[in-house]
């Protein structure tokens, strides 16, 4: 017997354009087959994402309900009333995983208020992909999101992420804007210790992506041109 409220299903992304649909599960592929709701922050690229995980019927018939930051308060439990209708509904981010260095958290923490159920479906997440492949501390980690875009607020706090790191030990992974990666890096390179840490990793999931871990000193000697490229960091100071 159907539950009175639907499941709302945290359904993981893939991770750039040419990624592979076989990074996602088995579980996710079937969902996409299912589910005719969805809340999203792009329906252009929501669109797109179904096609490549192997949505084979008409996308006209699928509902996409925009969910951003802009989504105030009072639509997004207009949203949930599909829910408690028995509707299950899928969330996908323009983020790679729903609710990480995503809006959707929002969202998802009100469907709690509704006892509404929240399924999270594995799948590719950066965040932990460059944590496991980095050789850094994976038993105390931190993720920070986006940092300043200002440049002396970005510079103060790559300082204060690397003093922490020293301090507690604690990894301390963050993500940019591709656009801004350069100037990120050139950040990074010029004001941590020679003997830090840092790992970066590059379209992760897709075919030529890369996951290093070097020292700032032995960063400097070769520099990635990863301009525009999808790439997230992680810092550790011993």
């Amino acid at each position: 017997m159907k539950p009175h409220s639907g499941s709302i299903f945290l359904l993981p992304t893939l991770l750039g354009d040419n990624a592979s649909p076989n990074t996602l599960s088995n579980w996710e592929l079937e969902l996409v087959q299912q589910l005719t709701i969805y809340f999203t922050e792009n329906e252009k690229s929501a669109r797109r994402f179904l096609r490549k995980a192997g949505f084979t019927g008409d996308l006209n018939g699928i509902q996409l309900h925009r969910v951003d930051k802009d989504t105030k308060l009072e639509e997004q439990i207009e949203l949930l009333q599909l829910l408690k209708k028995g509707n299950d509904v899928g969330i996908l981010s323009e983020a790679g995983c729903p609710a990480i260095a995503d809006p959707g958290s929002s969202l998802i923490r009100l469907a709690h208020d509704f006892n509404i159920p929240v399924i999270p479906v594995p799948g590719p997440s950066s965040i932990l992909l460059l944590l496991m492949a980095s050789g850094l501390n994976g038993q105390n980690f931190t993720f920070n999101g986006y940092l300043p875009v200002e440049k002396p607020l970005r510079i103060k706090a790559i300082k204060e992420l690397e003093s922490l790191s020293h301090k507690s030990g604690a990894t301390q992974i963050f993500i940019e804007t591709p656009y801004r990666n350069k100037s990120l890096l050139e950040d990074i390179l010029l004001h941590c210790n020679p003997q830090t840490s840092l790992a970066i990793g590059a379209n992760i999931t897709v075919e030529k992506g890369w996951v290093k871990t070097k020292s700032i000193a032995n960063w400097k000697k070769e520099t990635p041109d990863i301009h525009k490229i999808p790439a997230i960091f992680a810092l550790l100071k011993d």
